[in-house]
């Protein structure tokens, strides 16, 4: 408790720190879940997905990122074992932080795409079950999530391959696709506007005290998908569409529309993956904020400080712009062959599972999410189209990740507690 009292400011200044290179870690390694299919389908260029993921990403944590945030903060671990250690809780948060951090950027070095949130969490619980009790681990919760983390991928999975069957079903597979997109593009369009625009009326206005009631939210939700439709119409009607051209011809022109559209997702993914994964970095920070602030009590629930939730806005912007572009290759290029129609399934399948989950408050990971349904999109054109020794690799990493958080985690909290003699 002294050390609280006494080191209160450095601890929320260490906190603040670690927390920041966290974040940067999330931007220069997920970045790839919201950007890489946009880039790897060559939709847009690496420098316009860097400014679109810049706006987005920061409105997403900045706005929608509380909800998920109070799941990591207090689910992970029984916060009762840490009543009469409080500062163990601190120094444990500001260690997981640091270790996740560190993973990341190695990981991002080497353009390995592991989970954010398979790293935070396996840091806190190695801090927790050996520096504290393995008791004190809400084991239950872990494996709800645990779980999460095989569903998700499959739900994206599935998703992604109902959207980009439809597509092929209703504009690809017919004789004449120009005629067919022109009709059928703008409503995946006003889907995209509809499911980007309501994670922001439902979760992100209450965080600016603009909270609407859910009927309303739904009304302007599909009311902002309606006129993403018809802005989306009004645009492809303004190409330049001749329908006598081969068959050949007209789907690498229907190709060229689904670009456009491509931009609409990019921008749907990178809301999404800020809203959900700002809670890996900002979480544990809420936490010794909220223990210093009161004199090592620690509270069932406590209201964000202002600055945290853009802290952690800004450190993923950073992240993306340093050493985005290694992972993004992996995701947009390495585990199948994307078009603009492929990677616009993927990425509006895995927008609307990250959306609906950061909206329950499950941190799920969005890096298994987006590679669910990048997946997903794969196994559509048959299995020979994967790239099964990318994706071993991908999947060895995200093994490889919990124990290297875990390990990390507890090095760094000893080395801590040694250090503020407790």
């Amino acid at each position: 408790m002294d050390i609280i009292q006494n080191y209160g400011t450095l601890l929320v200044i260490m906190a603040a720190a670690v927390g920041f290179i966290m974040a940067w870690g999330i931007g220069a390694n997920d970045v790839a879940n919201a950007m890489g299919t946009s880039v790897g389908s060559k939709a847009i260029t690496l420098k316009q997905a860097i400014i679109i993921a810049m706006i987005f990403e920061f409105a997403g944590a900045y706005l929608a990122g509380g909800e998920v945030t109070s799941t990591i903060r207090k689910g992970i671990i029984d916060v009762s074992y840490f009543t009469n250690i409080p500062e163990f809780l601190v120094l444990g948060m500001i260690a997981s932080l640091l270790a996740a951090g560190i993973w990341l950027a190695v990981a991002s070095y080497f353009g390995w795409p592991v989970s954010t949130t398979h790293s935070i969490i396996g840091a806190i619980i190695g801090f927790t079950a050996i520096g504290v009790s393995p008791e004190a681990v809400a084991w239950a919760k872990v494996g709800g999530i645990v779980g999460s983390w095989v569903i998700t991928p499959a739900i994206s999975g599935i998703i992604a391959i109902l959207i980009f069957v439809s597509a092929k079903k209703l504009i690809f597979d017919r004789a004449t696709p120009l005629i067919y997109a022109v009709k059928y593009v703008p409503i995946y369009m006003g889907l995209a506007g509809f499911i980007m625009s309501l994670v922001t009326i439902k979760k992100g206005l209450k965080h600016v005290g603009l909270g609407l009631p859910t009927d309303q939210g739904y009304m302007l939700a599909v009311a902002i998908g309606v006129v993403v439709a018809i802005i989306g119409m009004i645009l492809i009607r303004r190409l330049n569409i001749d329908t006598t051209t081969s068959s050949e011809q007209q789907t690498q022109s229907v190709e060229k529309i689904f670009a456009i559209l491509m931009v609409l997702t990019a921008c749907c993914m990178a809301f999404a993956h800020g809203s959900n994964d700002v809670a890996n970095a900002i979480g544990p920070l809420a936490a010794v904020v909220s223990v210093v602030d009161n004199n090592g009590e620690i509270l069932s629930k406590s209201p964000l400080a202002w600055w945290i939730l853009p802290l952690g806005g800004l450190g993923i912007v950073a992240g993306l712009a340093l050493f985005g572009h290694r992972v993004m290759k992996t995701i947009g290029q390495g585990i199948t062959h994307l078009t603009p129609s492929k990677g616009f399934a993927a990425e509006l399948a895995a927008a609307t599972t990250v959306l609906i989950a950061s909206g329950s408050g499950l941190p799920i990971s969005t890096t298994q999410t987006l590679v669910g349904a990048v997946l997903g999109v794969g196994i559509v054109q048959g299995v020979a189209a994967l790239n099964k020794k990318v994706i071993r690799s991908i999947i060895v990493s995200w093994v490889v990740t919990l124990p290297a958080g875990a390990t990390l985690s507890v090095i760094i909290f000893f080395i801590l507690t040694f250090s503020f003699g407790v």
